[in-house]
């Protein structure tokens, strides 16, 4: 007799991955220890799942949820700096129906955007390992042949080489991989683009290595993709 069970959605199997035990100890740790800030909050610590428009055309790849942001919020980028930064610009150019990310609970909705990362769990140091990357890679996998995105933004290094290396599995290049540099842009196949841009990250921003003009950019250029 066949089962009646419907497969889980991708985000219901991020949230019940396990397979990487060093980031799910740590983020059941802090959830528990929590900033002194945070007492009160109920950490979510677990995986945190993908976060905006299933039909999105611009597809968002950030390194990892943070400890005590998307660790605590259940949600990508919410409650921390880097959201700040983010949802900002994302509101900017019509992305978002909010400027700002607090909780889980507070209204922001995104348009023809999603955010999802190279890491669903929050790793020590935001650093995973190699092996932690790969583990997390099919959700990856799952994500890019699910959204049918025509812009492609990498947050930092590590999510250029991640995005590149899903775009070749797609057979999605057609030209040699470029270097990651900020704003940068390659065209790939069926008129879809890879842009770009330095995490929205306190070393980044506190620095001056990452400006809001600068920030804006990269959203002001996938809109004009999108509107092309």
């Amino acid at each position: 007799m066949s089962s009646s069970r419907k497969p889980k959605t991708l985000n219901e199997e991020i949230i019940v991955c396990r397979r990487c035990p060093r980031l799910i100890k740590y983020c059941k740790t802090i959830a528990q220890e929590k900033r002194k800030s945070f007492q009160n909050w109920e950490y979510w610590g677990r995986p945190v799942p993908n976060f905006g428009d299933p039909h999105a055309r611009v597809l968002i790849v950030g390194l990892a949820p943070a400890a005590h942001g998307a660790n605590r919020t259940g949600r990508m980028f919410t409650g921390d700096r880097s959201g700040e930064w983010l949802y900002r610009s994302l509101h900017k150019f019509s992305f978002a129906n909010l400027p700002h990310s607090e909780n889980s609970e507070d209204g922001l909705i995104l348009k023809d955007a999603l955010i999802t990362a190279t890491a669903h769990c929050a790793p020590p140091d935001n650093k995973p390992t190699r092996e932690e990357l790969l583990k997390c890679e099919t959700h990856l996998d799952r994500t890019f042949r699910e959204v049918p995105f025509r812009v492609v933004i990498a947050l930092g290094g590590i999510a250029w080489q991640a995005t590149i290396k899903q775009l070749k599995k797609m057979d999605m290049l057609f030209e040699n991989e470029k270097k990651f540099i900020h704003a940068g842009e390659m065209k790939l196949k069926n008129n879809c683009s890879l842009i770009g841009s330095y995490h929205p990250s306190q070393q980044n921003t506190f620095t001056g290595r990452l400006t809001e003009p600068m920030f804006d950019l990269v959203f002001e250029k996938a809109r004009r993709i999108l509107n092309s």
